[in-house]
């Protein structure tokens, strides 16, 4: 099989979804691999890296797009890359479906097999290709929180960690998971009052447990978030619903609970976000400010430091796109019950039924496609 390796196009995205040891084990097993010249540089990878490990370099994206057999990128494809999309070629990336129906009406329009990292899922309903970037984008959240907490940046001034006689920040984590369990480390590691919540009592329990003793957990309702917000610095919205739009935990309304510079983070904006005021934002325009509360919502949030993002990346998905230039998709994922549930879009059809209602689509079942 060939694998095309494109650049990526998106702003400030610096991550590459293959570093040149993946190349090699490609290669070792029987596969040709066409890596876009400059591809890996933003994440430390040069092209002689590439080369030293079987890759082609290729200046010109079309003719990796136009010949390899599968597509292995970081971020879902982006207006321009609409049109290289083929019938029958595989694509295998992050895609979050249930946020752009531009995207998903592209996708269906191209027949392509749209393979997509985040709903790849284990018996134990872990999202093994989502942790790597979700414990990227956690301990970034509070670490961009941080930062925009001071007044330069329209915060409110307040140092997460306090001094000795001045209270700590006051943080709360929407959502248990591993965004939020990672955002709540930093966060408590930096010294602020932390508060998770999530509605899973047993996960609550367990966080209660092994959790420091700066963090508290409380069980999610919106009277709770209510009653939280007039005191809070930092609010992380950290909850997903595998391959669906995220709930929105936090109105416009509510906004008016808050004081003049509090921020928000919006780990949850790749799917569609979890506070009602949240849009996309960019590493080079990263806030935006409503009612006087600040909102960083920036939708690539690892490939802000993508030598640990694309590492921890390909250590997640190098197996499973073995097996997919193996065997082929539909053996691949026949296989393998866990990449079966990657597959979202096939040959013009959806199979993913979340991504189906988010738009009122027509849904097929796995069956038929394969």
């Amino acid at each position: 099989m060939i694998i095309g390796v494109p650049k990526e196009i998106k702003t400030h995205e610096n991550r590459v979804s293959l570093q040149p040891g993946g190349v090699l084990q490609l290669k070792r097993n029987g596969h040709e691999v066409l890596v876009e010249k400059g591809a890996g540089v933003g994440s430390g990878f040069t092209d002689e890296m590439y080369v030293e490990r079987g890759a082609t370099i290729v200046d010109d994206v079309e003719k990796i797009w136009q010949k390899a057999d599968m597509i292995m990128k970081v971020k879902e494809p982006i207006a321009v890359e609409y049109p290289r999309m083929r019938e029958g070629q595989i694509i295998f990336t992050y895609f979050h479906f249930a946020a752009s129906e531009a995207l998903t009406q592209a996708v269906i329009d191209s027949r392509c097999i749209a393979i997509a990292y985040e709903t790849v899922e284990k018996a134990d309903r872990s999202l093994p290709l989502l942790v790597p970037m979700s414990e990227v984008a956690g301990r970034m959240s509070a670490q961009e929180g941080a930062k925009y907490l001071e007044k330069a940046t329209g915060g409110r001034g307040v140092l997460m960690g306090g001094i000795p006689g001045v209270p700590p920040a006051n943080v709360i984590v929407l959502g248990g998971g591993i965004v939020g369990v990672n955002a709540a480390k930093i966060a408590a590691g930096m010294g602020a009052y932390t508060t998770i919540l999530d509605i899973s009592i047993p996960r609550l329990r367990y966080l209660d447990d092994v959790m420091p003793k700066n963090v508290r957990t409380l069980y999610s309702t919106e009277g709770a978030i209510r009653n939280l917000l007039p005191t809070t610095d930092l609010v992380i919205g950290a909850v997903l619903i595998p391959g669906a739009k995220a709930p929105n935990l936090i109105s416009r309304d509510m906004l008016k609970l808050m004081r003049p510079g509090t921020v928000m983070v919006d780990v949850a904006i790749d799917q569609g976000g979890c506070f009602e005021t949240s849009k996309p934002t960019t590493h080079d325009d990263p806030i935006y400010i409503i009612d006087n509360v600040v909102h960083y919502c920036v939708a690539n949030m690892p490939g802000a430091v993508p030598y640990t993002s694309t590492l921890g990346l390909t250590n997640a998905t190098l197996p499973y796109a073995v097996q997919i230039a193996n065997k082929g998709w539909k053996q691949a994922l026949n296989d393998d019950i866990e990449l079966l549930k990657g597959l979202n879009i096939a040959n013009g059809k959806i199979v993913y039924k979340d991504v189906a209602e988010a738009f009122g689509m027509e849904y097929t079942k796995l069956s038929e496609v394969l």
